[in-house]
C-alpha cells in the first residue's frame, strides 16, 4: 500500500511518502524523525485529538470547551461525540479538570480547556 500525506507533527508540514504493509513501512519526504514515526502511525494506527464542548451549569456561558487529554483512534471520534453530547458539568470548572473518564473504553480521559467561575 502506498500513500502520500501531509505531516501534521510540526510545522515544517513535509510531503510524505507512505509505503508499505504489516511492520514493514518506509517513509520517504520527512526532514525529522517526528514524519517517520507520523506516517506509520497515520498508516497502521490513525489517532486525533478531539475538540468540543460540552454543557455546563451555573456558568457565565453554557458550552464549556473540552478536548481529549491524549489522542484517540480516529475510528473512535464519532461515538466519543456521541458520549460527551449526554455529558453535563457543574461549575467551577479548572482547566485540566477531567469531565470524563475513560471516554468510549479507551483509557484517555476528556479534560477542560477553559476555567469557569460558577455564577
Amino acid at each position: 500500500m502506498k500513500k502520500e500525506m501531509v505531516c501534521i507533527s510540526c510545522p515544517m508540514g513535509c510531503h510524505l511518502t507512505v509505503e508499505g504493509e504489516g511492520d514493514n513501512w518506509t517513509v520517504t519526504g520527512n526532514n525529522c524523525k517526528n514524519g517517520e514515526r507520523y506516517g506509520i502511525q497515520e498508516m497502521t494506527d490513525p489517532r486525533r485529538i478531539l475538540p468540543t464542548t460540552v454543557v455546563i451549569k451555573g456558568a457565565m456561558i453554557s458550552r464549556l470547551p473540552v478536548k481529549t487529554a491524549q489522542e484517540i483512534p480516529k475510528g473512535k471520534l464519532f461515538d466519543a461525540m456521541d458520549e460527551l453530547s449526554k455529558v453535563v458539568v457543574e461549575a467551577p470548572v479548572k482547566v485540566g479538570d477531567v469531565v470524563l473518564k475513560d471516554v468510549c473504553g479507551t483509557g484517555i480521559d476528556v479534560i477542560a480547556t477553559k476555567t469557569m467561575p460558577a455564577v
